[in-house]
């Protein structure tokens, strides 16, 4: 069985009497342990998909299956609490909370999880996850006082912090300069291969999807084309 499953997949918005296509009928397959990059240019729908695979969005029609269970007619609720304990998340502009420290970012979520764990089992999680990702020396500062690559390395040890089967990076080189991006990408190639992570990274460069073991183009809201990466 596929990890996930989405078929026939539509998401049409409507302002006032405009209504307007994103998504025209999507069908994929995702395994688990995958890396799958979704590549395309600005207003091709992969976001849109992205969004919807993390249960942030509902298709107009279609269904979305997540390890066996449809989610696409799911409540708000229950899609709430799929997302919280399946889903990690790696934004462009990294979304920490800026008053807290490092450490306080990466454990927030715990806060929301359906398991309960104490305040010291939570900051020992979140600072095994800072070391995992060589920066636990950073980890009272608040994200000001942290680079971009740094914060990055905060926002991912966040993701994963409920330990998910499922970690989707929306442009996550996009705010790095390239020696830097290529770290974070070498991170995401670490957890797939050694965690059996499945990934779905949104990038509209060829260069970042190659990284990926499969990339799925997106043009005009279908999927125009799949092939395999070139360096994961």
């Amino acid at each position: 069985m596929s990890l996930i499953e989405v078929t026939d997949l539509y998401k049409t918005y409507h302002m006032g009497d405009i209504s307007v296509p994103v998504l025209k009928g999507v069908s994929l397959s995702v395994n688990k342990g995958e890396f799958i990059a979704l590549m395309g240019s600005s207003g091709s729908g992969k976001s849109t998909l992205m969004n919807i695979l993390g249960c942030l969005d509902r298709p107009s029609s279609g269904e979305y299956s997540l390890e066996g269970e449809e989610i696409s007619s799911l409540s708000t609720d229950r899609r709430a609490r799929i997302r919280n304990s399946r889903i990690g998340f790696v934004f462009q502009s990294f979304n920490l909370l800026p008053r807290v420290s490092a450490l306080e970012n990466v454990i927030m979520p715990l806060a929301y999880a359906s398991e309960h764990i104490s305040s010291k089992e939570a900051r020992e999680r979140g600072t095994s996850l800072l070391e995992q990702f060589g920066i636990s020396d950073r980890s009272h500062h608040e994200p000001s006082r942290l680079s971009g690559g740094q914060q990055q390395r905060v926002a991912i040890a966040r993701s994963l912090v409920c330990d998910p089967p499922i970690l989707l990076a929306d442009e996550p080189t996009g705010n790095l300069d390239s020696q830097t991006g290529e770290e974070v990408l070498e991170i995401f190639k670490r957890l797939n291969k050694e965690k059996n992570l499945t990934i779905i990274m949104v990038t509209h460069d060829k260069e970042v999807a190659m990284h990926a073991q499969r990339v799925i183009h997106i043009k005009d809201g279908l999927i125009d084309n799949i092939f395999s990466g070139g360096r994961a």
